[in-house]
């Protein structure tokens, strides 16, 4: 039996200060952070996903700026920093100032409240929030004759809630007001770094800090948040070799599982250095299991604000572009659906060519967190009405009861083609490939659509734990079950899986030409 007992993984702990006080593991961020912080560059933005470490990183920087060498003992920071000079921070973090602008002014009347009342600052009663705010930055630099490192995390928070709604301009404009002062106080200032995950550029973060440095895309810091391969295996080897004892993998087959399930992000097309969510890896090394956070990390709340008929367009995302002027310098209001998921992780660089920028989905955790959304839509069904018939047919398909698989395919897909309206562009076919590689996808299974061999292309192939489904699909007007039992053995689909460890099972399916649904269905020999 692999022992862990003694490592602390830091699940849901955002506190570098507790982090290292109270023994967690830390994966060494900080000779990047030092040169972050010592680059020269006074203001800089960096965009990541949700949950992908920027909190961690922002209390890093408060705590480095605070000269807490204590915290930093053993880490690679202690060979780069050499003074260790305590200056003043001012954090504020806007994922506490809710999604209207009553409670942004509420959070940050309260924040200038703690700093004036820290720092014995006098307030005009009938003082605005930027005149607080800009005697808080002088009042603090005068108090203890340092610069001020000031620290915004989450900026954009408020600003994606209140998107589409009636509050969203108020709470704009209290950005402008307030943050303006940013560039006003620069001398008064030594550094300024803002996280969030979407560009808002018409507040004033963006429009009058003109000399703000977009750090998101630079190759130096495509690791700065997550956590990379060569990370994975320094840190982590204990909690990976439980995994593999757990699942009778070898400790590469674990990897490999955790690298499919939570790596593939790319954020310079400088440094392609492949990254893995940290929320999503810590927690599977800390339950010993592969499962999907990505969904109940609230990342999938904001979609249908910014992505319109998610259900029908989610195949066309997986291989899709923009423009670096886009994907760099876009607001995401203006910059369509392909740069919101971009900037949320729902997408991430697969590559880089001649000013466009190639995206697809980052790993399979994400691919079936999207499929889980759309596919209620798409089936015209409430979530809570599918949720029993998608968990049985995962569980036939995993132990090869067929019969009863199929009759939960069945059930599902019913007349969904013939029903929903939005698919009519499309012809029958697509329609139930679009329906069932989204059904295969939300329930676990890998999935692979129209698959090149030797011989032909596969309609689509589905992966369980320990079995492979090779599919051919053909409509009742064009032949059916026995042209699809045919084309099967006339290409030979099952061949190339031979070598596989996984069971492989060629099923033969026929689906109405109509819209109906499945037909009927046989397993070929």
């Amino acid at each position: 039996m692999v022992k862990t007992n003694n490592r602390r993984l830091p699940v849901g702990i955002q506190s570098f200060d507790v982090i290292r006080k109270e023994g967690y593991l830390y994966v060494d961020k900080t000779d990047i952070i030092w040169q972050l912080a010592n680059s020269g560059k006074k203001y800089n933005y960096l965009s990541r996903p949700r949950r992908f470490g920027k909190s961690v990183l922002v209390d890093t920087l408060e705590a480095y700026f605070m000269g807490k060498k204590e915290l930093f003992e053993g880490l690679k920071i202690m060979e780069m920093e050499k003074e260790w000079v305590k200056r003043p921070v001012i954090r504020l973090d806007m994922s506490q100032a809710g999604a209207g602008p009553e409670t942004v002014r509420s959070y940050l009347d309260n924040a200038f409240h703690t700093l004036e009342t820290e720092y014995e600052i006098v307030v005009r009663q009938d003082s605005s929030l930027a005149v607080r705010f800009n005697n808080i930055i002088e009042g603090v630099y005068n108090k203890t004759g340092q610069q001020v490192a000031i620290l915004i995390d989450e900026y954009d928070s408020p600003l994606q809630h209140s998107w589409k709604t009636p509050q969203h301009e108020a709470c704009t404009s209290i950005y402008r007001e307030v943050f303006a002062i940013l560039k006003a106080d620069d001398k008064y200032e030594k550094f300024v770094f803002i996280t969030g995950i979407t560009k808002f550029t018409q507040i004033s973060l963006f429009s009058v800090l003109n000399n703000l440095s977009n750090i998101s895309f630079e190759p130096e810091y495509a690791a700065i948040c997550g956590i990379t391969k060569e990370e994975v295996l320094h840190d982590f080897k204990p909690e990976i070799n439980k995994l593999a004892e757990y699942e009778g993998w070898t400790f590469d087959e674990a990897v490999a599982q955790l690298t499919a399930y939570y790596d593939g992000y790319h954020f310079s097309r400088r440094n392609m250095v492949d990254v893995f969510s940290p929320f999503s890896l810590i927690n599977a090394l800390a339950d010993s299991d592969l499962k999907n956070y990505w969904a109940s990390s609230g990342a999938t709340s904001l979609l249908p604000k910014f992505v319109d008929d998610m259900e029908i367009r989610l195949k066309d995302f997986d291989n899709c572009a923009l423009l670096s002027t886009i994907i760099e310098t876009s607001d995401v209001t203006g910059g369509g659906p392909e740069l919101f998921l971009y900037q949320s992780g729902y997408l991430t660089i697969k590559g880089y060519m001649n000013g466009t920028y190639l995206l697809g989905i980052p790993n399979f955790e994400v691919k079936q967190a999207l499929n889980e959304i759309v596919l209620p839509t798409l089936a015209m069904r409430k979530s809570n009405d599918m949720q029993s018939t998608q968990a049985f047919l995962n569980l036939y398909l995993s132990v090869g009861n067929l019969p009863e698989a199929m009759k939960c395919l069945k059930a599902l897909i019913a007349d969904v083609p013939y029903s929903n309206k939005k698919l009519a562009s499309m012809d029958m076919e697509e329609r139930y490939r679009l329906i069932m590689n989204t059904i295969f996808n939300a329930i676990g299974c890998r999935v692979e659509v129209e698959k090149m061999i030797a011989t032909g292309r596969i309609y689509m192939v589905v992966q369980t734990t320990n079995y492979i489904y090779v599919l051919e699909l053909k409509l009742s007007n064009n032949g059916g079950i026995d042209a699809a039992t045919e084309q099967i053995r006339a290409k030979q689909y099952i061949e190339p899986f031979k070598a596989d460890k996984h069971k492989v099972v060629a099923l033969a399916i026929e689906l109405d030409e109509k819209g109906k649904g499945l037909v009927d269905w046989k397993e070929v020999d």
